[in-house]
């Protein structure tokens, strides 16, 4: 059975770890043509002249990225990963085809709703990394977690 962390299980300073998810050209191209369909993200002739010198992800592409292996790094919230906001998200560098990425998340605060006491939030700050350990991605969230006890 997958561990169920709530509320009290969560401290600050605590880390969690996910990955490796490896991204592919094709992958770009095509969340990019639904989601983002912008020359340097779907065209790689025509990305060598732009800002990014090459194709490169979208950003939504590196976060949706990014929330897959949050799902997979065994942080194990016991309703989900439940986003109550994101606070804070920047990408202080291009995903590229071939990055290798994984996570490195450390929980910054936990507090319990003073009106619902059956659960709180956990803001979390993820960094979302490239082989070579340059972070591609930036985000603190604020994550709803249900308590045990009220």
């Amino acid at each position: 059975m997958a561990v169920q962390r709530y509320l009290e299980d969560f401290v600050p300073g605590q880390r969690f770890s996910g990955g490796t998810l490896t991204v592919e050209a094709e992958a770009i191209v095509a969340f990019a043509r639904q989601f983002d369909p912008q020359p340097f993200h779907t065209d790689p002739a025509t990305a060598e002249t732009t800002f990014f010198k090459g194709l490169a992800a979208s950003g939504w592409h590196t976060a949706a990225l990014t929330m897959r292996m949050l799902v997979d790094s065994g942080i194990g919230i016991a309703w989900g990963i439940i986003g109550r906001e994101i606070e804070q998200i920047g990408w202080p560098r291009p995903t590229r085809p071939g990055d290798r990425l994984r996570i490195e998340s450390e929980v910054m605060e936990v507090r319990r709703s003073r009106s619902r006491p059956d659960m709180g939030t956990a803001r979390l700050r993820t960094e979302t990394l490239n082989q070579d350990d340059q972070v591609v991605q930036t985000m603190i969230a604020a994550l709803i977690v249900p308590a045990r006890a009220a």
